[in-house]
């Protein structure tokens, strides 16, 4: 069984969320990871970028397929995890650590609390 950080909190889309005062770090979880296999691109905000809770605001590449990743709270890109232009391997190496995607200030009453729980999520998947 994969091990998922209790104080995060997941996505039904399989992206997790770590909440630091009024900023959040992103990315997407060891599951989706395993998923999609190995990770040859992202493609991902700017600073400064706005997104939507529910919106696409990037893509990650694997060999095999592109798939979307969604937001899970609404707000203003603050930083975007640019080791991984010259390595998106480290997505796989260490989705939970310097594989993170964005960092972003969530803007008040985006919905937090409506994401899930590790427990939650793990039951989701099915783990």
């Amino acid at each position: 069984m994969r091990e998922y950080p209790s104080h995060y909190r997941y996505s039904k889309y399989h992206e997790w969320v770590e909440l630091e005062g009024d900023t959040i770090t992103i990315g997407i979880t060891d599951y989706a990871q395993g998923e999609l296999g190995d990770i040859i691109y992202l493609e991902l905000p700017e600073a400064g970028a706005r997104i939507e809770i529910g919106e696409p605001f990037g893509t990650v590449e694997a060999v095999k397929t592109v798939e979307e990743i969604y937001a899970p709270v609404t707000g203003e890109v603050l930083e975007v995890n640019t080791a991984l232009d010259d390595e998106p391997e480290r997505v796989n190496r260490s989705p939970f650590g310097d594989g993170w995607l964005i960092k972003m200030r969530v803007e008040d009453g985006s919905p937090l609390d409506d994401l899930m729980d590790a427990d939650a999520y793990l039951a989701m998947v099915g783990e």
